[in-house]
């Protein structure tokens, strides 16, 4: 599949790695026809800004279009989050932009280093702390264009949710898929494209994006038995060591 659902010019190969099932000519003119791009400004739908929480230190403001909901936030995993304001998307833009850089926060967390914290967050009350402590300083910003409305804070944690309370520390993370592969395991927790796997060599994590183009098929139409009721192993897939990115890009903002 190429940019925009049309096909791919070149009918380029796609790397194993990919997480959207397109060549990487097609994936940035995808990626260029979008808000978080910067070229649609005439979308007029009401958008939030948001204060999204990953980890201790862990803090991001993003928009996200008021239709969606919680759905982005889900998306991209973000363990707990409060909305900031709310109006059209050129001023909610401005306010973002306004945010990052007087709270010195990013747009963007590594994946990497999402997953790496998982499984040692502090408590809720301290999750939510952090999240009002900042929402306080945004809030009481000068800058904030007329049109966007303040909003109060409100932490909404997503813990529950994904499964991350108890959940153990990862041995490796699923680098890429291959033909005749096989990824299995029991879910412990799925936290925006992320699934937590428990599997014969520890905890594995899959990042669901990678599976995007590929035809799957249950275990037992591989190898003509169940999968039994312990705990698989992760065969035929390239796996390496989970480590933070060292300070590296969040694939994909919307």
């Amino acid at each position: 599949m190429g940019a925009r659902g049309h096909g791919c010019p070149t009918r380029a190969g796609v790397s194993g790695r990919s997480r959207g099932a397109r060549c990487e000519e097609c994936a940035r003119l995808d990626r260029a026809h979008s808000v978080a791009a910067d070229t649609i400004a005439d979308d007029p739908r009401p958008y939030h800004v948001y204060l999204a929480w990953f980890g201790p230190g862990m803090v991001k403001v993003g928009i996200t279009a008021v239709e969606r909901g919680h759905a982005r936030l889900w998306e991209q995993g973000a363990v707990c989050f409060s909305w900031l304001g709310r109006g059209p998307l050129m001023a909610a833009r401005r306010a973002e932009e306004v945010l990052r850089a007087a709270l010195r926060v990013p747009d963007r967390i590594p994946y990497a280093d999402k997953r790496v914290v998982r499984s040692a967050l502090p408590e809720a009350g301290e999750r939510a702390a952090e999240v009002a402590e900042l929402h306080a300083r945004a809030v009481a910003l000068d800058g904030w264009p007329e049109s966007l409305e303040r909003m109060p804070c409100r932490t909404v944690d997503h813990a529950e949710v994904f499964g991350l309370d108890g959940l153990p520390g990862a041995d490796g993370v699923v680098t890429e898929l291959v033909a005749g592969g096989t990824v299995g395991g029991t879910v412990l927790a799925a936290a925006g494209p992320d699934l937590h796997l428990a599997t014969g060599r520890g905890v594995v994590v899959l990042d669901t994006r990678l599976m995007t183009g590929w035809e799957l098929v249950a275990v037992e139409a591989v190898t003509g038995t169940g999968t039994g009721t312990g705990h698989q192993d992760v065969l035929g897939v390239p796996v390496r060591e989970l480590r933070s990115s060292g300070g590296g890009v969040q694939d994909g903002l919307f």
